[in-house]
Parts: structure tokens; sequence; C-alpha cells
């Protein structure tokens, strides 16, 4: 019985990621191939997908790239840009009760944003269960993990992605995802502060500091907008 509703809840999972699914692997390709360029091997690029799985970090290490790499900025760039995941993971971490310690550590290693978005929404109307998550984490990951190696052995009939579109690809994931949160003049506020800053920063400062800012303005504004809310309660 308790296997059935386990297999119910993860093929659950995997209908409501299907569409997140069908929109990362072009965004995979895109990796892949901008990878190839780089001199990376297939089987690197696979790897790389498979041990960080960071789509935005694993293109932030790709524009810095040199050979040989130089871990040092490479490592740091990829701090900043993953540093979203300690306030994701710390949202999401509040809601997984029916999770053992072992499998909130698993699925905290399988968190993005796509993941996370959806697992937010499912935790605000039911139950998050550790085999709902799994229908979420598994086949994205695998999917990204494919994608990415196809990218790379087809980069060379691939061309310039953006001549055919696919650099829009990751943008539009997640303009989805933010809509699914839009709460109306609050939203826009956040969303407005976090954009200025990181454009603001982004032509002040080299690197990827924007993400930094961009994710300290939004955290900054949905606390104001917070208690403003408080205070006129």
């Amino acid at each position: 019985m308790k296997s059935a509703r386990a297999f119910e809840d993860f093929l659950g999972g995997v209908r409501a990621i299907a569409p997140l699914i069908v929109a990362v692997v072009p965004i995979g390709l895109v990796f892949g191939a901008v990878a190839a360029t780089k001199g990376l091997s297939s089987l690197e690029v696979g790897l790389m997908s498979a041990l960080v799985f960071a789509g935005g970090s694993q293109f932030v290490a790709l524009d810095i790239w040199t050979n040989p790499a130089a871990w040092a900025a490479l490592g740091f760039s990829a701090l900043l840009v993953n540093i979203r995941h300690l306030l994701m993971s710390a949202s999401i971490g509040t809601k997984m009760p029916a999770f053992s310690a072992p499998a909130k550590y698993a699925a905290m290693l399988l968190l993005a944003d796509e993941i996370w978005a959806m697992a937010e929404v499912r935790a605000s109307d039911a139950r998050l269960t550790p085999a709902w998550y799994a229908g979420l984490a598994v086949p994205f990951y695998l999917v990204w993990v494919l994608a990415s190696l196809a990218g790379s052995i087809a980069g060379a009939f691939l061309g310039d992605p953006k001549a055919i579109g696919l650099d829009f690809a990751f943008p539009a994931v997640f303009i989805v995802l933010v809509m699914g949160f839009w709460k109306g003049r609050e939203t826009g506020t956040v969303l407005a502060a976090s954009a200025a800053a990181a454009v603001l920063t982004q032509q002040l400062l080299p690197g990827v500091w924007y993400i930094a800012a961009g994710a300290a303005a939004g955290v900054a504004a949905t606390l104001l907008t917070g208690q403003r809310r408080e205070a006129c309660a």
C-alpha cells in the first residue's frame, strides 16, 4: 500500500516537472555546444553537468574559462552564482517534515531553481513527500546531464545558439518560474529592486557580482514590503 502511494507520488512529481524538462533540453544542448567550443571533451561536459548540476554557474564558468583553467576564479564565481541556494534550501527545508535526515540531504544535492519552485508550489497545496520530490528531481537531473552531453557531441552541427534562438531558453524558463509566484504589486517591487541592483552592479563591477547584488536587493525589498504590510494590518 505504501509502495503504491509512493509510486503515485513519484508519477505526480514527474507530471509536474515535465513541461520544465522539455524547456531545459535546449538549455542543456546550448551548454554542451558552448563547452565543446571551449575545448571540453564530451566526457568532461557530462561529468561537469553530473557533478555540478547548476546551469547558471556552469554557463558562468564557461564565460571565464581559460586554458589552463583558473580554478580559483571559477570556484569563486560558482560560489557567487549558487549562493542563492542558501535561501532556497532554507525556504524549502522548513516544508520537509516527511523527509528523513538522509533524504533531506539528498534532496538538497539535487536542488535547482526549477525543482525548488515546483516543490514550493506543491508544499503550499499539499504535503511534500520524498517520492514526489524524487519525481521532480531525478528525471530533471538525468535530462540535464544527457542534454548537455548531446550538445557537446552535436556542437559542431548546432552552430551559434543565438542564430536559432536557443539562447533565449534560459531566461524564458526563469520568466515562467517568476510568474508562477506573482502576487501583485509586492512581487513587482521585489523584481524591480533586484533587477535595478543587478544591472547597476553589472555596469560598475566586473565578474558576476551582479547576481549577489540582485539577490541581496530582492531579499531587502521583501523584508521591507513585509514590514510595511504588517504595519498597515
